[in-house]
């Protein structure tokens, strides 16, 4: 199976262990990203302004170009995922949105929302399936103990996303299951780590940072993985210190036996 593949900024430079775990993953599972041609920054954040849509208009290009290669649009970083996702929804329910983005890029077929916008940890789950990833592990990481970081944007709001249930999601879970670790429950997984007021409310920040890895770690956590690097930024800086925190893909990559070939730090 072949996928259109947005990667986003942060996954060429300082989340370039997130693409490569990722692309080596997938390879190793059995599918393909192709990376799309001449991509452009998805913006980070999603434009609530009803009447923006400049900074949309890159999203639609990028969900365009999936439709033209008649493949789903796949992104592994949270926030890139929240924002095509969200584009893709309003290019959907047509209005005004809609009719200026078309209008502007000026396409040879106008793109009403056609594209489906799937997370590499939907692929993991939708389309290979858990049971198919439990028998390809050649590492199990028996006697971890490791707790899933959700944050915000990969779960809200839910009837856009539909990712998962926002208030007891269970993705990231069920993956540590399958590759032979223990997976931590606990309190914060879904909280907020503060990424978007880290630079003007720094102390704020650092307290939200404080409670999840605290939390985690108060629940016997040995580890911590996360799909966005934003929060990946936040809970190294601000985080409980003697907690690692990894990317999902890096521990997909140890137990299917492709982690060496990752990115270096």
């Amino acid at each position: 199976m072949k996928y259109s593949y947005y990667p986003g900024c942060t996954l060429k430079n300082k989340a370039k262990d997130l693409d490569a775990y990722a692309r080596r993953s997938a390879e190793a599972l059995g599918f393909e990203l192709e990376e799309i041609e001449n991509w452009q920054c998805c913006g980070g954040v999603y434009p609530q302004g009803q009447d923006e849509i400049a900074t949309k208009l890159s999203s639609v290009r990028a969900l365009n170009d999936a439709k033209e290669k008649e493949q789903d649009l796949v992104t592994v970083c949270s926030a890139c995922h929240h924002v095509l996702k969200r584009v893709n929804d309003d290019m959907q329910q047509g209005g005004d949105i809609c009719t200026r983005a078309n209008n502007y890029l000026k396409l040879e077929e106008a793109y009403t929302g056609e594209t489906k916008v799937l997370h590499f940890l939907e692929v993991l789950r939708d389309r290979v399936g858990f049971d198919e990833i439990r028998k390809q592990v050649k590492k199990p990481l028996t006697g971890k103990k490791i707790a899933a970081y959700y944050g915000c944007l990969l779960l809200r709001p839910g009837k856009v996303m539909q990712f998962d249930d926002p208030e007891n999601p269970r993705i990231m879970e069920d993956l540590i299951r399958a590759l032979g670790a223990e997976p931590v429950i606990y309190p914060y997984r879904n909280e907020c780590c503060g990424g978007y007021i880290s630079l003007k409310e720094k102390e704020m920040a650092a307290g939200m940072c404080e409670n999840i890895a605290g939390s985690a770690a108060g629940f016997g956590a040995d580890l911590m993985i996360t799909a966005c690097p934003l929060c990946m930024y936040n809970l190294k800086k601000n985080g409980k210190q003697d907690l690692p925190v990894v990317y999902f893909t890096e521990i997909l990559a140890e137990a299917l036996g492709v982690k060496e070939e990752g990115a270096e730090e």
